[in-house]
């Protein structure tokens, strides 16, 4: 089995670190700079960085903001959030991004997955995918999970790596910020269908959640904010527990 990876995740919005649940009712949860440099230290084995409300506002990501946070950690860094064509995704990366995460961008041009691949390496290429369980299956959403769209979850991120993804970011809209367990069965689908390595997002609240998303869930890695950002679960813990229930961990 290969290691797993614990990723904390900062949603940004107004140059503020702040967390919600199902996607709603935000709050501050601290400095992105601070909070990236002492999970940096603390063992994390990745970063992402989510600008939440670049695609809703209709701006670009804050490039400063990025090459502040990458001068801070020595951990890889992924960061998503109004990216819409490839001079984007280049102003990023030399920004300091090893990794860019895309969502409603790709849904309304898909084509924009294989332009990120061929130019930068699919290594490059995070689908993040904001999905929700409704009566016709998992749909993904827009803009923040505003906008409901067409696209099945399954299919969905099936066709983003043929297209040349290189890791699927799965938030499950309905677990986001409540805290009790990730979605795994979807998860579990997801690393059935795909070659590709699957990330796990929303509903972390203790680390046997953790444990399950990589049991049950079979995710590549688990991804998680406010129990990181409020001091709820420190990242060595959580690395300790998990080794001890046979988890290999970075």
């Amino acid at each position: 089995m290969l290691a797993k990876r614990i990723i904390p995740c900062l949603d940004i919005k107004d140059g503020q670190t702040v967390k919600g649940t199902n996607f709603v009712n935000l709050r501050q949860a601290g400095d992105p700079v601070e909070l990236a440099r002492a999970y940096s230290e603390q063992g994390a084995d990745e970063l992402v960085f989510l600008d939440i409300t670049a695609s809703f506002e209709g701006r670009k990501t804050f490039a400063d903001l990025v090459k502040r946070i990458a001068a801070n950690i020595s951990i890889p860094f992924t960061v998503g959030g109004g990216i819409h064509e490839l001079s984007d995704v280049d102003r990023l990366l030399s920004a300091g991004a090893d990794k860019i995460s895309i969502n409603s961008a790709a849904i309304k041009q898909p084509q924009l997955i294989d332009d990120i691949a061929k130019h930068f390496g699919s290594q490059v290429c995070v689908l993040a995918v904001d999905a929700k369980q409704t009566d016709n299956g998992w749909k993904c959403y827009l803009n923040g999970g505003r906008v409901e769209t067409d696209k099945e979850l399954m299919s969905w991120a099936y066709e983003a790596q043929e297209r040349g993804a290189g890791e699927v970011l799965f938030t499950s809209m309905d677990h986001d910020g409540v805290k009790t367990g990730y979605a795994n069965e979807a998860l579990a689908q997801l690393a059935a269908d795909l070659k590709i390595p699957i990330i796990a997002s929303g509903g972390a609240g203790n680390m046997e959640h953790f444990r399950d998303a990589f049991t049950i869930g079979k995710a590549d890695a688990a991804l998680a904010a406010s129990v990181f950002h409020f001091g709820e679960i420190k990242i060595p813990d959580l690395k300790s527990y998990l080794c001890a229930n046979g988890i290999s961990v970075r």
